[in-house]
């Protein structure tokens, strides 16, 4: 399955590089490789993080993004602009300000999550309800903060929210990439605990693993990954929710080693070869954003239903 997937993600990615191109390679070929670039960066991200915290969790249906990190991203973009304003904001050095809304959106998460996953043993419907309870409250804030700015300083920050994947920042990629790769290096480290993790948290305590530290440190880079993904194409609510199900479908194990890489080549098969379906067959009539959280919703509440049906 996984060289299935393997050879899906390569004909998905060649087929976005090539398709429809007209006119000079040394043009087309660079332009698109920076965005097959941030498509391929979007899907790691979002497929690790996902797994991660579903393994801290020890629960399938939770995500970053439901439990309300996209929301902390959007309310801490919005009090920048409220307290500085949007040219003093935007005067900022990009790779400055991509540094200050991560070391934000790690120390907040840190703070509001260790309790909840370090502590004692939580329910399900304690966690989603605590999940969508801050969501709401964030972005509750980031709204009410955005009704009282001048109507001039909302459209530019708007504009910032509102990112794509036709329209990525260099800079910020290059910056992106290296901080993925820090944050690679050290869950690698972690490695060797994540399918103890995953057996719950008595068990993971019994067969040694260090359980407030390691998934304290997990939180803090799945948080990392989560602010390069929010930072380059904007929240994505149900895609890692959508590939984490699928991957966990497809590969039938529970073993990290076949998980991870079936979970970032799935999210490649679906933002590249969404990508270039959008292109090629919709002309930019729709997102792909659009599908692909409506797929992913469509997945959630399936989950809910099952989890019902088996209790």
């Amino acid at each position: 399955m996984l060289a299935v997937l393997l050879v899906l993600a390569l004909a998905a990615m060649f087929a976005f590089m090539t398709l429809g191109a007209q006119g000079s390679w040394s043009f087309i070929l660079p332009f698109r490789a920076t965005k097959l670039a941030a498509l391929l960066l979007v899907a790691y991200t979002v497929a690790v993080s996902t797994v991660l915290f579903q393994t801290v969790t020890n629960n399938r249906i939770l995500t970053p993004a439901v439990m309300g990190f996209d929301s902390l991203f959007v309310l801490g973009q919005t009090l920048l602009f409220a307290v500085l304003g949007s040219q003093a904001t935007l005067s900022i050095d990009p790779r400055l300000r991509f540094l200050a809304d991560t070391v934000l959106l790690v120390v907040f998460a840190g703070l509001l999550y260790r309790w909840l996953f370090s502590g004692g043993e939580r329910s399900l419907h304690l966690l989603v309800l605590v999940g969508i309870i801050f969501g709401v409250l964030f972005r509750s804030l980031a709204n009410f903060v955005q009704r009282i700015l001048d109507p001039n300083e909302f459209a530019v920050l708007s504009d910032t929210l509102f990112a794509s994947f036709n329209s990525i920042d260099k800079t910020l990629l290059a910056i992106s990439a290296l901080i993925v790769a820090l944050v690679t290096l050290a869950g690698a480290r972690l490695f060797h605990t994540f399918d103890v993790l995953a057996l719950g948290r008595a068990t993971a305590i019994n067969l040694g693993v260090a359980h407030r530290r390691v998934v304290t440190l997990v939180l803090i880079l799945v948080s990392i990954l989560v602010a390069v993904s929010t930072a380059l194409v904007g929240p994505v609510l149900f895609f890692g929710l959508l590939v984490s199900a699928l991957a966990h479908y497809l590969v039938g194990s529970h073993r990290h080693r076949h998980l991870l890489p079936a979970a970032v080549l799935l999210a490649v098969v679906l933002l590249v070869g969404g990508q270039v379906v959008l292109e090629r067959v919709f002309a930019f009539n729709t997102a792909l954003a659009i599908v692909i959280e409506f797929l992913g919703g469509v997945v959630f509440i399936l989950m809910i239903l099952k989890q019902s049906r088996a209790r």
